[in-house]
């Protein structure tokens, strides 16, 4: 039904829906990589991430999920590190895991190579941006196999044979950022990913951190300004862990049950009219449905499902806390 539902919601293009056969062929390519598909509503989901907006309902995993289970903090920063910010990133990984702790980064050069290896003995979650069989850059291709034979584990949201584009890197950011406790970024840029990653961190309610580094060097520019932004200044494993102790003894929501998703077909069916009330209700600013529902006077079964209309054409965004605004086509 999700073309159908998209052109209802106006949207201008259509998806192709995998057939059966592509599935199988998907799940093969898992099969021969040695590989294995996770739901969201599976024990092996990663945890935290299952909470975030948006979260991937789909994850592909190579290695030991089991790894999923400790808390996890991120360790993120510049490709063309310093050897000190190289060091830093590995001590850190090491006294971190050492504490019970996994280290999940993005598997890309510099920083996240060494808290990778710093952390490798004890428990390290890569994500990859393209599928699993194409990792960046490719001579981690070995620190990939390295992490699955060592008790940790590589994930991607996206299919076998995706070669990364420039796009999917904060894709990626956001599942390094929405497994953790919080986020270490130990050398960046004034613009740099892992400025992204600090930033979706924030959104999602989690801690940040940042390595201080010299005024002179520009690999220090962006870990500096976030300290001046209110992170928590790390000079060593102590302040992190300081920090998230209290998380990582607070019950974990994963142990929640998923919310159920609205019955859209108890509700009355509806029309051009109603799907006009609705849009006209929404804007840029965000509303609560409960606040559409009462202000239309519409089923909340009708209000839910012109929303998924909505959202599957591109016209809706979600917000946290469950309100909602229009998406407004650039002129």
């Amino acid at each position: 039904m999700l073309p159908e539902l998209m052109a209802s919601g106006g949207a201008r293009r259509t998806v192709r829906i995998p057939s059966i056969a592509d599935a199988q062929a998907e799940m093969d390519s898992a099969s021969r990589f040695g590989a294995r598909f996770v739901c969201i509503g599976e024990p092996d989901y990663p945890p935290l991430l299952k909470v975030i907006d948006h979260p991937p309902p789909l994850l592909a995993i190579v290695g030991d999920a089991s790894v999923f289970r400790l808390p996890a903090i991120a360790i993120v920063g510049a490709r063309n590190a310093s050897l000190a910010g190289i060091k830093m990133a590995r001590t850190l990984a090491g006294e971190i895991g050492r504490e019970g702790y996994s280290v999940v980064s993005g598997l890309a050069r510099g920083i996240d190579t060494a808290a990778h290896q710093g952390s490798l003995a004890t428990g390290t979650i890569g994500v990859l941006a393209g599928g699993l069989d194409m990792p960046y850059p490719p001579e981690n291709t070995g620190l990939c196999r390295e992490i699955a034979e060592h008790g940790g584990a590589v994930v991607s949201e996206m299919p076998f044979g995706w070669q990364p584009r420039a796009q999917d890197f904060p894709r990626r950011n956001r599942l390094v950022a929405g497994m953790t406790l919080g986020l270490v970024v130990v050398e960046a840029a004034k613009r740099s990913g892992s400025l992204i990653s600090a930033r979706l961190a924030g959104e999602m309610g989690r801690l940040v951190f940042a390595v201080p580094g010299s005024p002179l060097d520009p690999r220090a520019g962006g870990t500096n300004g976030l300290l001046k932004d209110g992170a928590t200044l790390v000079t060593e494993a102590a302040d992190v862990l300081g920090a998230v102790a209290p998380l990582s003894a607070r019950p974990r929501s994963p142990d929640l049950p998923l919310e159920e998703p609205p019955d859209l077909s108890i509700g009355p069916p509806h029309g051009d009219d109603e799907r006009g009330l609705i849009i006209e209700a929404l804007g840029p600013v965000p509303v609560e449905i409960d606040e559409i529902i009462a202000h239309t006077g519409l089923h909340a079964a009708q209000v839910a499902m012109v929303l998924l209309e909505l959202d599957l054409a591109g016209r809706l965004e979600r917000h946290t806390g469950g309100s909602v605004s229009l998406v407004f086509p650039d002129p």
